[in-house]
């Protein structure tokens, strides 16, 4: 009895307890999310009840034959959806200033025959692409980690051919979740244009045009 009493009280009042401090520290000390967390990030019931990855791929509004660019791919499982989804006449970018994550991101792309994915260790202030290059750029649970994220926005812009996408998925699970309300502010200080907003509070995604 104890034992039920402890998972159905206890447990969540220590995750919540948990959780709070992390957003507390990390909002003081901010900080790209280590190598090591890549396989909690990329737990199973996100990616199938709360954040599919093929889902998100059209939610983000990727289309077959652009060129893309990922910010901060993780273990790759959404890196490897919009690959899919852009296909073979498309190209996928994803770039972290973590290498180990960049080597997680090219193991998952050998291992599943995905050829037309690119993964770079890379600066997000100091992109090594032309100006209007992409068609559209995304992000997942990414934003709110980057010091600057109006810099990096403006960055991304430059980037991005007119009319290009910016998109971003967030989740009140991240340590570092930010409200539709910021990002938004955010987009529209690096001079982008509110499109459209999908999912809620709990789990959202944001599209900008440039």
């Amino acid at each position: 009895m104890k034992t039920v009493e402890w998972l159905c009280i206890y447990f969540p009042l220590t995750l919540i307890a948990v959780h709070t401090l992390i957003r507390i520290i990390r909002y003081f000390y901010p900080f790209p999310m280590p190598h090591f967390m890549a396989a909690l990030i990329d737990h199973p019931v996100r990616r199938r009840l709360i954040q599919p990855p093929d889902e998100t791929a059209v939610r983000h509004g990727i289309q077959p034959g652009m060129t893309v660019l990922e910010v901060g791919p993780g273990s790759g499982t959404y890196t490897a959806a919009a690959a899919r989804r852009v296909g073979v006449g498309g190209q996928l970018v994803a770039i972290d200033i973590e290498p180990r994550m960049i080597e997680r991101v090219q193991f998952k792309a050998e291992r599943e025959g995905l050829t037309n994915i690119h993964a770079e260790v890379g600066d997000v202030y100091q992109l090594n692409y032309p100006e209007n290059h992409f068609d559209l750029c995304f992000m997942i649970t990414v934003i709110s980690e980057i010091p600057e994220p109006v810099r990096a926005m403006q960055e991304i812009k430059r980037v991005l051919k007119p009319g290009g996408i910016i998109s971003f998925s967030e989740l009140f699970l991240d340590p570092d979740y930010p409200l539709a309300r910021t990002v938004t502010r955010w987009a529209d200080e690096a001079g982008f244009k509110y499109k459209q907003k999908f999912g809620n509070w709990f789990c959202y995604t944001l599209i900008f045009e440039k």
